[in-house]
């Protein structure tokens, strides 16, 4: 097993690498990029890398090697992204389905569940067409399924959960720098 890379001074009294997990439609993308921003951090996202290293779309890699194909180009990628120093790495929804993949983020990072119920991931993603799990005629079925598989998954490798509701990415940055910190703090303190 890979040893993690060796940890940098934290920015901001911060993590050194944060990973945000949830379900699609929890806000990981625009949260984690505004949280880099802030913090000073490089921002990146497993589904824009997987898309980047295939120069397609993420449906068309369902379409052609199915959601296996899909999950095992994802842990490459998180295998990748997590030897990274000093980032905020926004993981797909679905990537702690993975024993390897969960034990890869709480080894290597703080991870961040951003938590959304399944009526506001409904109205988030309604309009998105780069979503295949959710190219079904009732996609609030779907969601609300995913919420009960990954829910626990979500928690088990959860430093902090964030309930992203209907606040503004700038507030849930704050607030999520604001915890971020005093779990930096209290972790320091009890070594």
């Amino acid at each position: 097993m890979e040893s993690p890379p060796s940890k940098a001074p934290p920015a901001h009294g911060v993590p050194e690498n944060i990973y945000l997990v949830g379900l699609m439609g929890a806000g990981k993308t625009a949260v984690g990029r505004a949280l880099a921003k802030h913090l000073g951090k490089e921002f990146f996202d497993t589904d824009q890398e997987i898309e980047r290293a295939t120069g397609v779309r993420i449906p068309l890699i369902f379409d052609i090697e199915g959601e296996a194909g899909f999950r095992a180009r994802e842990s490459k990628v998180l295998r990748e992204f997590t030897q990274h120093a000093n980032i905020v790495l926004a993981t797909g929804g679905g990537a702690v389905l993975s024993e390897h993949n969960r034990r890869l983020l709480t080894e290597r990072g703080t991870v961040v569940y951003l938590r959304a119920t399944v009526a506001d991931l409904a109205k988030r993603t309604r309009n998105d067409r780069n979503r295949p799990l959710l190219s079904v005629p009732d996609p609030l079925v779907v969601l609300q399924r995913l919420h009960e598989e990954r829910d626990l998954l979500y928690r088990e490798v959860a430093d902090l959960v964030i309930d992203t509701g209907s606040q503004s990415v700038a507030v849930l940055v704050r607030k999520l720098t604001g915890q971020l910190a005093t779990l930096r703090r209290s972790a320091a303190a009890s070594t």
